[in-house]
């Protein structure tokens, strides 16, 4: 199994582990290329509760790098 095929795996397995919701709390551009957006997810999945924040860097109209952190 090649490495992407691994990684949709556990992306599909661990996105369907658990029931959660997400509600987006805030969002902002910091230059012209960069983006963060934050998310509040609540649920069952160990410790319960977390703000994750994504970070983009874009090219032209495309998403050259996500970086996600609580």
């Amino acid at each position: 199994m090649s490495m992407l095929e691994e990684i949709k795996e556990w992306l599909n397995r661990s996105a369907g582990e658990y029931t959660y919701t997400v509600r987006l709390t805030g969002a902002q551009q910091t230059d012209d290329t960069h983006f963060i957006a934050t998310q509040h997810l609540e649920g069952d999945f160990p410790g319960g509760v977390v703000d994750l924040h994504y970070r983009f860097s874009l090219c032209g109209d495309q998403i050259e790098r996500l970086e996600i952190e609580p």
